[in-house]
């Protein structure tokens, strides 16, 4: 009896060893993504008894956004890519035509509902992979701050970022920023990687220490989705689960968030500290609320705005524009009584919304009222709202 307990014990025993050696191999023992010394990469999954294995990359041309791997004689398929600039980088992989992120690389983020794999190029000093970088500067603080919404009849939360050094600090600026459709309170410091960037331009001095706010967009929302009591649904860009309805608009229910901000928090409190901007959705909130309230931000960025008039969708936006009375004369307030220090439009040659803010350039340009424009090679891609904030937090309260 003894003997046969004595067997079945090492029989165990092996099988958990091959077991954990097969998992040791086919996960931590495959170096993926490899960043090789020119900076291509080299991306690597374990899976011997697939037919096809594929990689798909927003490093990869509009042309062939889908590659196929290659097997070696041990299960592992690989593939390297073209020299790479330094870009913080996402992509997954294809096994027998479904969707895996990559098992060896612990680095994801979520975008609306799809997390992706990611990886970042560093570069030299002060190059885009760099500043996306945590590297070592004195480092600010986030925050997840519930905050009370009268307007929205909600106890919500907002992310808050602090800058180094803010306890011994007083009246710092703030910088509200806004997130897009299917994003929510966690977009812009996940998926943009504004605390990395803020902590690296303020401390090379490009940029003045700062409050940033990153708000939830979503007024029906209290929190990212499974943060509230609402439960864990699954995120959408439109529609999807039944929220409930909004007691008020972001515009409406905006100066909520001022409000708590400048009570409980070391800030000036005036129009020349205050700047506004958002990305997609965010930038049509950051038009609203800039427009809504005039006189409360010297600083206005549109990053790929979502910039809406209402009226006949069949008449041209400058004529919709020109025709009404309400918006003319907020636009009047902002831009002749008020004269904000800057207002920034940025977007993608590619983006789909660009012909949206070429109209609205066009109502500009027609009225007189000065703007900054900027316009960048890709579409509508966190690639490029990456750099928006870049630029963008140089150039405010100065």
């Amino acid at each position: 009896m003894r003997s046969k307990f004595i067997t079945l014990t090492l029989l165990l025993v092996g099988s958990l060893s091959a077991m954990a050696q097969q998992a040791l191999f086919s996960s931590a023992a495959v170096k993926s993504p490899e960043i090789n010394p020119d900076n291509s990469v080299t991306f690597r999954l374990y899976a011997p008894k697939a037919v096809t294995v594929e990689l798909t990359g927003d490093f990869l041309p509009e042309k062939t956004p889908v590659v196929k791997m290659t097997e070696d004689s041990a299960g592992v398929w690989s593939f390297t890519s073209d020299i790479l600039e330094p870009e913080l980088y996402s992509y997954c992989f294809f096994v027998n035509g479904m969707r895996y992120l990559d098992p060896s690389n612990i680095y994801q983020n979520r975008d609306v509902a799809t997390w992706t794999s990611i990886f970042i190029i560093k570069g030299d000093k002060g190059s885009k992979g760099d500043l996306y970088s945590v590297n070592d500067v004195p480092h600010g603080n986030l925050a997840k701050v519930w905050y009370e919404s009268p307007a929205l009849k909600l106890n919500r939360r907002m992310t808050v970022y602090t800058p180094a050094g803010y306890e011994k600090g007083k009246n710092y600026p703030v910088l509200y920023l806004l997130h897009g459709a299917g994003g929510d309170e966690n977009a812009w410091s996940e998926l943009g990687r504004a605390s990395q960037i803020l902590d690296n331009l303020i401390a090379t001095g490009k940029a003045k220490p700062m409050i940033v706010v990153m708000t939830n967009g979503n007024p029906n929302c209290a929190a990212a989705p499974g943060e509230w009591d609402f439960g864990m649904y699954q995120p959408s860009f439109r529609g999807g689960v039944r929220l409930p309805q909004a007691a008020a608009s972001m515009d409406e229910s905006f100066m909520d968030v001022v409000n708590f901000i400048e009570k409980n928090y070391k800030v000036a409190k005036n129009k020349q500290n205050r700047a506004i901007c958002g990305l997609s959705m965010g930038g049509g909130h950051s038009f609203a609320i800039s427009k809504r309230f005039p006189d409360k931000f010297d600083y206005i960025g549109l990053f790929s705005a979502a910039v809406g008039i209402g009226g006949d969708m069949k008449i041209p936006t400058i004529e919709r524009m020109k025709a009404d009375a309400e918006f003319n004369k907020q636009m009047e307030a902002l831009f002749v009584k008020n004269q904000p220090k800057l207002y920034w439009i940025a977007i993608g040659e590619t983006d789909f919304l660009y012909q949206n803010n070429k109209d609205y350039r066009d109502y500009l340009d027609s009225m007189g009222y000065k703007y900054e424009y900027v316009e960048t090679s890709g579409g509508h891609i966190w690639r490029n709202w990456r750099i928006y904030l870049s630029d963008f937090a140089q150039m405010i309260f100065k």
